[in-house]
């Protein structure tokens, strides 16, 4: 019987809903034995999703040169015992709940360079991982990441909606936000000291470099799997939006938004931009309205995608 082909892996930032397109990569046999580099997860209560995310990387923990390091930071659940039970990854742990404390907190850990960090519900192909170590001892290269996709499986049609029309947006071609993993040489790492005490971490770390410097990978995408209904949503859009506002960056919506609107070509993608509008008018109300407490520092994140996944290793 002919087998049928594998499907051809998404463009970067591409809206998906089968989980095949995440499944490519070598086996841990065919990873270069000479690979070196380390993989840093902050992580905050993520025992519902730490043990996916670390048997997407689990073929790179039996190359000698890879570190891979689980920083766990303010922890009440069982993320380091899950972590801990997986073979070749070390946890690290602080009490102050900071996904920033644990960025530094990995830095402090590893000693292999280049470092991707990576968001702890991020699925990876080892081979992603070793492109992007690659391209960062690549001359002039200081920053990089792995292409990724929107995994909308589960999600409902709000969501999918503002999915399908944010892709068809136009963004720039080199960013390093929003992908849930970004990678740095060590010649880069010395632009700064450690990460500043700030929301949107990959935006601020995306201005360290400019475009020359930084290097999007064609890999396997890494699997973003975007929230499950419209409430969660707005909670993340939110955060992101407070976290362009404390930096003082664009946070590219109106000119985002104008290209939402000049990709409606009928009625579905009329729809989907609707959609887009709405969920985005509604963060913005939602940010700006906790931005006006005076004070108050939260992090909204997505519970519908972790909620309901088991957590042994």
């Amino acid at each position: 019987m002919r087998r049928s082909a594998a499907p051809a892996p998404p463009a970067d930032g591409a809206v998906v809903s089968s989980a095949a397109v995440f499944r490519a990569g070598p086996v841990a046999d065919r990873l270069p034995p000479d690979a070196h580099g380390a993989v840093i997860i902050p992580a905050h209560d993520e025992a519902e999703v730490i043990a996916r995310t670390l048997r997407s990387l689990a073929p790179l923990c039996t190359l000698q040169g890879v570190e891979v390091i689980v920083a766990c930071n303010g922890c009440a659940d069982d993320t380091a015992g899950i972590a801990a039970r997986f073979g070749g990854v070390r946890v690290a742990e602080t009490d102050v709940a900071s996904k920033v404390a644990g960025l530094n907190l990995g830095d402090r850990v590893a000693t292999a360079w280049p470092r991707l960090y990576l968001d702890a519900d991020i699925e990876i192909s080892p081979s992603a991982v070793i492109a992007v170590f690659d391209a960062l001892d690549s001359p002039g290269v200081l920053a990089a990441r792995p292409w990724y996709s929107y995994d909308i499986s589960g999600a409902t049609a709000p969501v999918r909606a503002y999915y399908r029309s944010r892709g068809r947006a136009f963004a720039p071609a080199t960013r390093l936000w929003g992908a849930g993993g970004y990678a740095v040489g060590e010649a880069g790492h010395a632009r700064f000291a450690e990460f500043p005490r700030v929301t949107a971490d990959d935006s601020w770390f995306d201005a360290q470099f400019t475009e020359d410097e930084k290097r999007v990978v064609t890999t396997v995408p890494m699997r973003v799997r975007t929230p499950r209904n419209a409430h969660d949503l707005v909670a993340v859009l939110a955060r992101q939006r407070r976290g362009y506002v404390e930096l003082g960056i664009s946070s590219h919506a109106g000119s985002r938004g104008r290209s939402v609107l000049r990709a409606v070509r009928g009625p579905r993608s009329a729809w989907d931009a609707g959609w887009y509008i709405l969920l985005t008018l509604a963060a913005r109300r939602r940010a700006d309205r906790v931005m006006r407490r005076s004070g108050e520092r939260r992090w909204e994140r997505d519970g519908s995608s972790r909620r309901g996944l088991p957590t042994a290793g």
